[in-house]
Protein backbone atom coordinates (compact mmCIF):
# COMPACT_ATOMS: atom_id res chain seq x y z
CA UNK A 1 0.00 0.00 0.00
CA UNK A 2 1.31 3.32 -0.98
CA UNK A 3 2.47 5.83 1.56
CA UNK A 4 -0.43 8.64 2.60
CA UNK A 5 0.41 12.06 4.01
CA UNK A 6 -1.71 11.92 7.05
CA UNK A 7 -3.61 15.71 7.55
CA UNK A 8 -4.07 17.61 10.80
CA UNK A 9 -6.20 15.77 13.07
CA UNK A 10 -5.12 12.56 12.43
CA UNK A 11 -3.98 11.52 16.38
CA UNK A 12 -0.71 9.86 14.72
CA UNK A 13 0.40 13.50 13.94
CA UNK A 14 0.37 14.53 18.22
CA UNK A 15 1.70 11.56 19.52
CA UNK A 16 5.21 11.35 20.31
CA UNK A 17 7.16 8.19 18.32
CA UNK A 18 9.27 5.80 19.45
CA UNK A 19 13.34 5.64 18.97
CA UNK A 20 14.33 3.36 15.91
CA UNK A 21 16.44 0.34 18.18
CA UNK A 22 18.35 -1.23 15.37
CA UNK A 23 18.84 0.21 11.54
CA UNK A 24 17.28 -2.41 9.46
CA UNK A 25 16.77 -3.72 5.58
CA UNK A 26 13.02 -2.12 7.18
CA UNK A 27 14.53 1.09 8.43
CA UNK A 28 15.98 2.19 5.18
CA UNK A 29 13.29 0.92 3.08
CA UNK A 30 10.82 3.24 4.92
CA UNK A 31 13.70 6.23 4.57
CA UNK A 32 13.65 5.16 0.81
CA UNK A 33 9.77 5.80 0.31
CA UNK A 34 9.82 8.64 2.88
CA UNK A 35 12.13 10.31 0.28
CA UNK A 36 9.87 9.43 -2.86
CA UNK A 37 6.73 10.55 -1.23
CA UNK A 38 8.26 14.06 -0.12
CA UNK A 39 9.42 14.31 -3.57
CA UNK A 40 6.35 13.49 -5.45
CA UNK A 41 4.23 15.98 -2.71
CA UNK A 42 6.99 18.86 -3.63
CA UNK A 43 7.70 19.22 -0.06
CA UNK A 44 10.99 20.03 1.50
CA UNK A 45 11.26 17.75 4.26
CA UNK A 46 9.21 14.59 5.52
CA UNK A 47 8.52 13.04 9.44
CA UNK A 48 7.25 9.59 10.04
CA UNK A 49 4.38 10.35 11.59
CA UNK A 50 3.46 12.67 8.82
CA UNK A 51 2.99 9.09 6.79
CA UNK A 52 1.33 7.27 9.99
CA UNK A 53 5.06 5.22 10.82
CA UNK A 54 5.57 5.92 15.09
CA UNK A 55 9.26 6.04 14.36
CA UNK A 56 12.23 8.71 14.93
CA UNK A 57 12.85 9.13 10.98
CA UNK A 58 12.67 12.50 8.78
CA UNK A 59 14.51 13.36 5.43
CA UNK A 60 14.79 16.60 4.31
CA UNK A 61 16.11 18.24 1.29
CA UNK A 62 15.89 21.56 1.14
CA UNK A 63 17.94 21.71 -2.58
CA UNK A 64 21.13 20.69 -1.48
CA UNK A 65 20.83 16.93 -1.59
CA UNK A 66 18.74 14.57 0.68
CA UNK A 67 19.50 14.07 4.48
CA UNK A 68 18.00 11.04 6.05
CA UNK A 69 18.22 11.55 10.16
CA UNK A 70 17.39 8.34 12.33
CA UNK A 71 16.72 9.49 16.03
CA UNK A 72 17.71 13.04 15.53
CA UNK A 73 18.29 15.22 18.26
CA UNK A 74 19.38 19.04 18.67
CA UNK A 75 21.99 19.11 20.02
CA UNK A 76 23.21 22.83 20.16
CA UNK A 77 20.91 26.06 19.21
CA UNK A 78 22.13 29.51 18.50
CA UNK A 79 20.98 32.46 20.56
CA UNK A 80 19.98 34.43 17.35
CA UNK A 81 16.38 33.75 16.04
CA UNK A 82 14.57 34.63 12.85
CA UNK A 83 10.99 34.83 11.78
CA UNK A 84 9.66 33.15 8.41
CA UNK A 85 6.57 31.58 6.72
CA UNK A 86 6.03 27.64 7.14
CA UNK A 87 4.26 25.37 5.64
CA UNK A 88 3.56 21.47 6.05
CA UNK A 89 2.47 18.70 3.95
CA UNK A 90 0.27 17.29 6.52
CA UNK A 91 -1.42 20.94 6.90
CA UNK A 92 -2.45 21.87 3.36
CA UNK A 93 -2.97 25.41 1.82
CA UNK A 94 -1.96 27.41 4.98
CA UNK A 95 1.19 29.32 6.34
CA UNK A 96 1.87 30.30 8.62
CA UNK A 97 5.04 32.74 10.49
CA UNK A 98 7.28 30.92 13.31
CA UNK A 99 10.15 31.95 15.16
CA UNK A 100 12.95 29.33 14.82
CA UNK A 101 17.18 29.55 15.90
CA UNK A 102 19.17 30.30 13.18
CA UNK A 103 21.46 27.84 13.81
CA UNK A 104 21.40 23.82 15.02
CA UNK A 105 23.81 20.90 15.05
CA UNK A 106 22.05 17.60 14.78
CA UNK A 107 22.95 14.37 16.03
CA UNK A 108 21.27 11.63 14.46
CA UNK A 109 22.35 7.78 12.78
CA UNK A 110 22.53 8.00 9.10
CA UNK A 111 21.20 4.53 7.12
CA UNK A 112 23.84 2.56 8.03
CA UNK A 113 23.49 3.41 11.68
CA UNK A 114 26.55 5.64 12.87
CA UNK A 115 26.38 8.16 14.50
CA UNK A 116 26.44 11.75 12.79
CA UNK A 117 26.17 15.66 13.57
CA UNK A 118 25.29 18.02 10.97
CA UNK A 119 25.00 22.15 11.23
CA UNK A 120 22.08 23.53 9.70
CA UNK A 121 21.89 27.53 9.17
CA UNK A 122 18.75 29.17 7.88
CA UNK A 123 16.33 27.24 5.90
CA UNK A 124 18.64 24.43 6.80
CA UNK A 125 17.68 24.64 10.52
CA UNK A 126 14.12 25.69 10.36
CA UNK A 127 13.65 22.29 8.46
CA UNK A 128 15.67 20.55 11.18
CA UNK A 129 13.50 21.80 14.11
CA UNK A 130 10.16 21.86 11.96
CA UNK A 131 10.79 17.88 11.36
CA UNK A 132 12.02 17.11 14.68
CA UNK A 133 9.15 18.48 15.74
CA UNK A 134 6.83 16.04 14.64
CA UNK A 135 8.49 13.53 16.06
CA UNK A 136 7.16 15.04 19.34
CA UNK A 137 4.17 15.54 18.22
CA UNK A 138 4.47 19.45 17.76
CA UNK A 139 3.38 21.41 14.23
CA UNK A 140 4.62 24.34 13.09
CA UNK A 141 0.51 25.87 13.78
CA UNK A 142 1.21 25.04 17.48
CA UNK A 143 4.17 27.79 17.20
CA UNK A 144 3.23 30.47 14.88
CA UNK A 145 3.14 34.01 16.16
Amino acid sequence: MPMQIRRVGDPVLRTEVKEVVEVTDKIRNLLDNMAKKMYQADGVGLAAPQVGISKQLVVIDIGQGLIELINPQIIQKSEKTYIDQEACLSIPNQTGKVERNYKVTVKALNRHGEEIKLEGKGSLARAFQHEIDHLQGILFIDKVI
